[in-house]
Formats: structure tokens, sequence, C-alpha cells
């Protein structure tokens, strides 16, 4: 479910009344622990975080028109979504992360390679999506892209 919207406030305003809290909490909880440096914007018709060209001027390789791509939020059709870049190429964060969602949720974690999915809005954990929005910076974030992403292809 792609929202047409310029900016993250006009995509909230699109969204059902029952999506609107959980993607402003979202949001809040995202800006409140992101590493600086990230940039907010819409990205992918999602609000995204991204790595601005000012920072990583080469942008993202499946199109370079835009910038590296980090987190995202979306209100799809059956979920709301959170897509974190750094679980789908890190290891390590990813067995972090699996091991502390059961420490705040009683929900089986529903999960595609960067994308984590809560078909409930009231069972998404936003303690735990705090601590992972601030466990990469922009310069890690890079360091993974270029090193285990952009040099396959």
């Amino acid at each position: 479910m792609q929202i047409k919207a310029d900016t993250p406030e006009q995509y909230i305003n699109k969204l059902p009344d029952e999506r609107k809290l959980a993607i402003r909490k979202l949001r809040k909880t995202i800006l409140s622990n992101l590493p600086k440096g990230f940039v907010e914007t819409i990205t992918y018709g999602m609000i995204g975080y991204v790595v601005p060209y000012s920072i990583y001027p080469n942008g993202y390789h499946c199109d370079p028109k835009l910038p590296l791509p980090f987190m995202s939020i979306a209100s799809q059709k059956n979920f709301v979504a959170v897509y974190h870049m750094g679980i789908y190429v890190d290891n390590n964060l990813m067995k972090w992360f699996t091991r502390e969602y059961p420490k705040y949720c009683t929900t089986k974690l529903d999960m595609g390679k960067s994308c984590i999915r809560f078909k409930k809005p009231e069972q998404i954990p936003y303690e735990l999506i705090s601590e992972l929005s601030g466990k990469i910076s922009p310069e890690q974030r890079i360091k993974i892209y270029e090193t285990k992403i952009k040099q396959k292809k």
C-alpha cells in the first residue's frame, strides 16, 4: 500500500485513524534515537531515514538518484512495517534483535529480510525499536553497505 505524500506529516495524515497513532509513535521513537547524520524523508512511498548525499554522494546502487536507505516505516495493507537495512546484512544485529524480541513481545516474530511486521499496532515494541534505531551510525551504515552489498553488485 504505497501512499503518495511529500512529507512524513502528509503521509501520516493520509492513514486510516487506527494506524496514525502507531506510525506517529514509531516516527517519534526513531527520531529520538537515530544517530546524528541520518535524514528523514519520503522514499519508496514510506517514511524513510537515509544517509544524505552530503555524507554519501554516491546514493543507492539500485537507484543512484535516491540517497542510501537505512530505515523506513510504513502502513501496509495488513500490517505496520519497520524496515531496517542493518538487520538485513549484519548477522550480529539480527541475532541481537531476535534474542531481544521475546523480552518485549508475546507474539511470534513476523519478519522478512529487512521487514519487521506488526499485524496489530498495539503489539509494536517501541522500546525495542528505540534501541534498534540507535545501533548503527551513518558511517557504519556506509561501511556495511560498501563491504556487504555494493561489492556483490
